[in-house]
């Protein structure tokens, strides 16, 4: 009997076999989080990350992981262009202190890191790097839990401000501590001096290339919001592509996509961005692949770093905002919920960590693992505490379910 057309066993799980599974679990694990633990969903996508990834079952390996890392980039860049056309420039020049309130907690989060670290014995550069990488908030989870939990308010608005100026000032620090990481002081001083121009100055050229490219076709194409979403996508995926292709910061290209997209369409062509069912795909898409690339080794041997870098860093951002509160217009009694909203390390560390690692193994050896285990716990827990801070100040919807 010719049996030859069945497929021979055990068969290869596919892509789309992978991809099917991934999202499925994702899906659903989010849903069981919210439904029985009152856990924020993206919580739940995370969580069924760990549960497939290299930590635990190994179903979706490094490769695995490396080959769908074309769809994290185009899910952060689209959270990272909504943060930047949150920026108003015409209300910040009211409210000048708000944006000095934003600058000084990165600087105070920077300075509890890099102090606490030059304190326990890590050398000067060593140490302004980690506290480049530890100062960002994370854009993917304030974003969705504030979407989440439909929550608007004082302590909302903010808190999506701090992380988009926290995250800028994360990249322009790191880049500009990068090159004095380097094993050869003739190269570190060139790229000391060439580096930093050429990335910042080449990322806000292609955001704003980007962003001519963006109202050009917006116009043409009339405001209508499935063809402006799929516009998003194509510029996103467009800029994206150049920023790697040509060594710049993704973020600051992405943020100057949306600023200035938010603030030079003087004819209002651009429609007000929904994620709808579109974005929710790309959202389970980034917390499955996030949580199964997080790293916790560092939790073995240094707990106490770790630990110890999370509080000061909270207390850092705190005190910034305590101390700008009255001129800020930031309530007092809501110092504490901001700081808390912003707990949750960017996910984008890990590609800061590597950059950092390459050129100076020895920041990859003594300080890559705990920082790559603060942002495991931090993109696990963080969402907790952003919904709680958000919860508490009052501004979550009444009609919100749990995250």
């Amino acid at each position: 009997m010719d049996l030859s057309f069945l497929p021979q066993l055990p068969f290869a799980l596919s892509a789309p076999i992978m991809f099917g599974a991934l999202l499925a679990a994702g899906l659903l694990a989010g849903e069981a989080a919210n439904r029985y633990a009152s856990l924020p969903r993206i919580t739940g996508y995370a969580l069924a990350g760990v549960v497939l990834g290299p930590q635990l079952s190994g179903l979706l390996s490094r490769e695995v992981l490396q080959a769908l890392s074309v769809l994290i980039d185009l899910s952060v860049g689209l959270i990272v262009f909504e943060l930047g056309f949150r920026f108003d420039w015409a209300w910040l020049k009211r409210n000048r202190w708000l944006l000095v309130t934003a600058v000084a907690e990165s600087l105070f989060g920077f300075g509890a890191i890099f102090g606490t670290l030059y304190y326990f014995g890590f050398e000067p550069v060593l140490a302004a790097g980690a506290a480049a990488i530890g100062t960002a908030t994370s854009p993917a989870v304030v974003m969705l839990v504030a979407h989440e939990l439909r929550a608007e308010g004082q302590i909302t608005e903010r808190a999506l401000l701090f992380t988009a100026v926290n995250s800028v000032f994360a990249y322009v620090a790191l880049t500009l501590v990068l090159p004095f990481l380097h094993h050869s002081p003739y190269q570190g001083w060139q790229q000391a001096l060439l580096r930093p121009p050429y990335i910042l100055g080449g990322s806000l050229l292609v955001g704003a290339a980007g962003c001519a490219l963006m109202l050009v076709l917006a116009r043409w194409l009339g405001k209508r919001e499935d063809r402006q979403f799929v516009l998003l996508v194509a510029i996103v995926v467009l800029t994206v592509g150049v920023a790697r292709s040509l060594n710049l910061s993704v973020m600051v290209v992405l943020m100057t996509l949306g600023m200035m997209a938010r603030n030079l369409d003087r004819r209002h062509v651009l429609m007000p961005l929904s994620f709808g069912y579109g974005g929710q795909l790309f959202f389970v898409i980034l917390f499955v692949l996030t949580g199964a690339g997080l790293e916790f080794g560092a939790w073995g041997t240094a707990a106490w770093l770790v630990a110890t870098l999370l509080v000061v860093r909270f207390l850092g951002k705190a005190l910034a905002i305590l101390v700008f509160s009255r001129l800020s217009g930031v309530r007092t009694s809501g110092a504490g919920l901001l700081a808390i909203a912003l707990l949750p390390m960017s996910g984008l560390a890990v590609g800061m960590v590597r950059d950092a690692s390459e050129l100076s193994p020895a920041f990859g050896h003594e300080l890559g693992g705990v920082l790559l285990a603060a942002v495991a716990l931090t993109e696990l827990l963080g969402p907790l505490a952003t919904q709680f801070a958000l919860r508490r100040a009052g501004e979550a919807h009444p009609g919100a379910q749990g995250g």
